[in-house]
This record gives C-alpha cells, structure tokens and sequence, in this order.
C-alpha cells in the first residue's frame, strides 16, 4: 500500500520508514473503527510491550552494572508504565494519526492517555515486525533515551516518600484534594493540591489521571521541603 502524506510525515517523526506501511495503519487502529477486514491494534499492543520491556531491560542493565534487582526494577517500571508511553506518544503527535470512530473521536480519543500508550506500544511492535528487534530497539531508545537519564528520579514514587517523610516528622499522611476541574468532560484538567499537617502545600495542574497529577504534588511538596532543608 502507498501511505498518505500523514503517515509519511509520522514515519519521519518516528523514524523508521515501513516496508510494509499496512502493519503502521494496523497499529494506529482503535476497536472503534475495526471490521473484519480492518483488524485494530489490540494484538499489536500486547507484542509492543513486550519488546519495549526487552530493550528497557538490556538498556538499565547495561547502563548501571552495579545496580541491584531492587534498584532497576521501579526504573523499569517507570520507562515502561502508560504515562511514559502516552507522553512520547503526545511528543510524536501520534493522536494525529490514530485511526478511530466517530464517537471515540467527538470524544476526545485522539488525546486519551490509554488510547495513546496502547497505540504507542502497538506502533513498536510494527516496527519490530517490520524490521525485526535491531530496527525496534533503535526506535526505542531514539525516544526513550532522554528518559534513561533521568530515570532514577523519575522512578521514585512521590507519594509514597512523600507519605515516609510526613511519617519520619512524627505527621499523618499528607491529605490530597481536587481543588479545581476545568476543560471538557472528555478532556478534563486537574488541579489537585497536597497539605502536610504543618501547613506546608503544594499543588499540580494536568490532564492526566488524577493518580498522575496527585504524584506530580507530591513531587512539588518534596521539592518544596528540599529546598527548605
């Protein structure tokens, strides 16, 4: 098949250039717009993660071989996970591409987080067929590679140490409020404030789940108290 100008212009920004373009399109295919004769990208998506999680594997152990099991698996957990995905989905205008029926798509599909990241993982496992694992790999770490350096922090759980320090300074735990929505239904944005017992408050702003947006006020409130420290 000949691709059109978007999926093109996509296998640019991605970088990989299909041998066999049908495979990309499969990739971008949500349930709601799949036939019989036009398979969505479901099965694509379970192999995707798998390859992704092989190349993030090679890649952590590789990196820090002194690191132990307990160290490279929430780095692990943090390359892999939806949010990591749907976000270099969102840096790949992937949303632009997703092929989707008319009601996923008068409702916000084309920037829905699991929409993205299954999609994402989908678009890998194209590649792996593609191409095979090398050419996979290559993609991977073309956008993945900024993450790894940053990855130790990435993977720390916010909440939860958070939760430890508040606990360490002889405080409840910390008390996370949605102080504000706004946006469409379909597209809602969060603004969701933290408070330690002695006064101290943070907050994040997002589109993400609220699980996503209560991290990113934790991680505010720890960066607040490291600067204070």
């Amino acid at each position: 098949m000949t691709p059109g100008a978007d999926i093109r212009a996509f296998m640019g920004r991605l970088g990989h250039d299909f041998a066999r373009p049908e495979l990309l399109v499969r990739a971008l295919t949500h349930g709601s717009i799949a036939s019989a004769t036009r398979p969505d990208n479901q099965r694509l998506e379970f192999l995707g993660d798998r390859v992704l999680g092989l190349v993030m594997a090679e890649a952590l152990f590789t990196a820090d071989t002194a690191a132990s099991e307990g160290q490279l698996a929430p780095r692990y957990n943090a390359l892999v996970r939806g949010e990591t995905c749907a976000a270099i989905a969102r840096e790949l205008a992937l949303g632009d591409v997703l092929k989707l029926g008319r009601s996923e798509m008068l409702s916000g599909g084309r920037r829905k987080e699991a929409l993205l990241a299954d999609a994402m993982e989908a678009v890998l496992a194209a590649v792996y067929l593609d191409s095979g694992f090398d050419a996979a790999r290559k993609v991977v770490l073309r956008h993945w590679s900024g993450r790894l350096s940053t990855v130790e922090k990435d993977s720390r759980d916010a909440k939860t140490a958070l939760q430890e320090w508040a606990q360490a300074n002889g405080m409840p735990p910390p008390h996370y409020e949605q102080t504000d929505r706004s946006g469409p239904d379909h597209a809602p944005v969060f603004l969701i404030t933290v408070r330690l017992e002695d006064g101290h408050h943070a907050q994040a702003q997002g589109s993400g789940t609220k699980r996503s947006i209560e991290q990113a006020a934790a991680q505010a409130m720890l960066d607040l108290l490291e600067t204070e420290t």
